[in-house]
């Protein structure tokens, strides 16, 4: 069954408002709630957009005539006929406020350029290739992890997720979870990706910010691994400010050196980034 089709996507709800410029107007397909502060959400995707996994767009609603926009990484990958988004949850947030009450049916806003350093086009090709993130700083790595040519480029992937409590973490265990039964990239990921899940408030298997633990050592011990080193590895960031500050800092004490799409570097920083 065509799911759009099954929501009868020709009747969403009106908009009030002329679309912007520049703007598509997405059907929501679908929402799931994994917290009071985190959910997912699916909208159709425009058959004109095009984009590289990892990257963002501006999110919006028809809730006003001048609606808020707000970055939001795209967390399907390239090829994916719908698009999906991770999204914390703010009470009083300008966005997320009302974001967070979106159904099915329901009209989300899209400006038209997709944009983010998170690429695999902004790294050289390397052995392994670190994602570290926190809370739904995830969502590019979702993008990346489903997408054929991260594993063209890199031999393992270590994904690592920093949330505060257990059940925040649950969105990167489905995805971890999912992608060996996936039907593109199953055959590809058996045994070369590793998840890192870690808490900073609720006790876990693996407690403590992943700065500390990389700091320590105790994320190698844990994992068995070879430390960083930029000869053989790569690394993406993205997650809260404090985080990308300190991991940023760090690599580049290791002798990372920054990439971008016009230099291809040993580490990446998503800094437009919204939670």
């Amino acid at each position: 069954m065509n799911t759009a089709a099954a929501l009868n996507i020709n009747e969403a709800k009106p908009l009030g408002y002329p679309i912007p410029a520049n703007v598509y107007a997405e059907t929501v397909v679908s929402v799931k709630h994994y917290t009071d502060r985190l959910f997912s959400f699916r909208i159709t995707r425009p058959q004109s957009l095009r984009f590289r996994s990892g990257e963002f767009v501006m999110i919006g609603l028809p809730n006003a005539e001048k609606p808020v926009f707000r970055a939001y990484s795209v967390a399907s990958p390239n090829w994916d006929e719908e698009l999906e988004f991770f999204s914390i949850k703010v009470p009083d947030g300008p966005l997320t406020s009302e974001l967070q009450k979106i159904q099915p049916g329901d009209t989300v806003l899209m400006r038209q350029k997709s944009t983010g350093t998170l690429v695999v086009d902004a790294l050289t090709p390397a052995k392994r290739l670190f994602m570290i993130s926190t809370g739904t700083g995830i969502a590019p790595f979702a993008s990346l992890l489903r997408d054929p040519e991260t594993y063209e480029k890199f031999d393992q992937v270590i994904l690592t997720h920093t949330c505060r409590d257990i059940a925040e973490l649950a969105y990167g265990r489905e995805l971890y979870d999912a992608l060996d039964n996936d039907p593109l990239i199953g055959e590809l990921t058996g045994g070369r990706v590793t998840l890192y899940s870690t808490t900073t408030r609720e006790p876990s298997d693996f407690m403590g910010r992943i700065t500390a633990l990389i700091g320590s050592g105790k994320f190698y011990a844990d994992l068995g691994i070879e430390k960083l080193d930029p000869e053989t590895d790569r690394v993406m960031i993205c997650g809260s400010m404090d985080m990308l500050k300190d991991v940023k800092e760090l690599v580049e004490s290791l002798g990372f050196a920054e990439g971008s799409l016009s230099h291809p570097g040993s580490f990446v920083v998503e800094r437009a980034f919204v939670g």
